[in-house]
């Protein structure tokens, strides 16, 4: 059985704890957090609880950690499971800057502890089903990349005042994924030019993105998010695997290949019947469904083999870097109206982009 110490239980930390719970093959070890909800959901769930996650990991010595903390004390946190040998799981950013990530990959890379970062949609049966048609050749050469999140956040959202603040908004709670995923499926992206808008609800922070993306492989690709508009095009919504959103099956990002073209989450496949026929020839579709499995069960089951060191982090600190740094560049390019460049982004910290 394997012990896993939770440190934070605010919602993601509940969500995580219930599926530790409900695992044949998990035991969860402790849970951390100062607030008295932290303490009345150990209680519930019979497990230690502690305000101080040093103490908690020194006390009950677990065999892996979930950090689900603030964002400016992922570092901290992963370093000290990372002094201890303890494998861990941070959810997403890897930490609040592009230095505190480097520090954390080096430390892992340098200690060799493995950090799997939480960017669950590549554990998601979708992009699972999407990366092994890209894979197989089935597009071809990728041309060009298309997507979009748009969705309606209430108002009572907003009562908390960070989110009315930069750093609140769509970008960093929300793209950061589409940008793993896109990094996941097309290729490491090169440069970013990007225009925000807080024209809906004049916060300090943005409320829409459009975003104009450059891969290393020649890919081009363009992004649209915002958390203030209705629609169902977004992963949450079309993939049904997200834990607080209804499933409206559809399509949210468009891959377009020399060969054919594959939309995701509905997982359909459009190509040509001959190799030979062109834009005057109608098109077959075919569907390329995933394995019916959850999301959030399978990052839990590849966190336990990266605990039993029987599988490499799929995301580990050095790619969620990568993310991190891509999406704080969509920012930076919005805010200083020019291009910025991943090599840019990463060179702040001393870092190479992921070859």
């Amino acid at each position: 059985m394997i012990r896993i110490a939770l440190l934070g239980a605010g919602l993601i930390g509940r969500e995580h704890a219930e599926l530790i719970q409900a695992h044949p093959g998990a035991e969860l070890a402790a849970i951390c957090d100062p607030s008295p909800e932290g303490k009345a959901l150990a209680e519930r769930l019979s497990v230690p609880h502690f305000s101080d996650y040093v103490e908690a990991l020194d006390k009950t010595r677990p065999d892996g950690a979930i950090i689900a903390l603030p964002n400016r004390l992922h570092e901290a946190a992963a370093l000290a499971c990372i002094d201890r040998g303890i494998a861990s799981l941070v959810e997403k950013p890897v930490a609040d800057t592009v230095t505190a990530g480097a520090r954390i990959a080096e430390a892992s890379e340098g200690r060799g502890v493995p950090v799997l970062v939480g960017h669950h949609r590549r554990h998601s049966p979708d992009i699972r089903a999407a990366k092994k048609s890209i894979a197989a050749g089935e597009l071809g050469d990728l041309v060009a990349v298309n997507g979009m999140t748009l969705f309606d956040k209430p108002e009572p959202y907003f009562q908390a005042e960070w989110r009315r603040q930069p750093g609140g908004g769509p970008l960093l709670i929300n793209l950061i994924h589409d940008i793993d995923a896109l990094r996941h499926l097309v290729g490491e992206i090169e440069s970013v030019r990007a225009f925000t808008s807080s024209a809906v609800r004049g916060f300090a922070v943005e409320d829409t993105a459009s975003i104009a993306i450059r891969f290393r492989n020649g890919v081009l690709g363009s992004f649209v998010i915002s958390d203030a508009a209705v629609s169902p095009w977004a992963w949450e919504y079309c993939s049904g695997q997200a834990l607080y959103h209804p499933s409206q099956p559809g399509p949210c990002l468009f891959i377009a290949g020399r060969k054919a073209a594959l939309s995701v989450s509905d997982m359909y496949l459009w190509r040509h019947a001959e190799q030979d026929h062109h834009w005057q020839h109608p098109l077959l579709r075919e569907h390329r469904p995933g394995d019916g499995s959850r999301t959030y069960v399978n990052q839990l089951d590849h966190f336990l083999a990266v605990i039993r060191r029987e599988a490499a982090p799929l995301i580990s600190a050095r790619d969620g870097l990568a993310t991190l740094a891509a999406t704080l560049a969509v920012e930076m390019a919005a805010r200083e109206d020019r291009t910025v460049t991943l090599d840019e982004m990463l060179a702040t910290a001393g870092q190479r982009a992921v070859a």
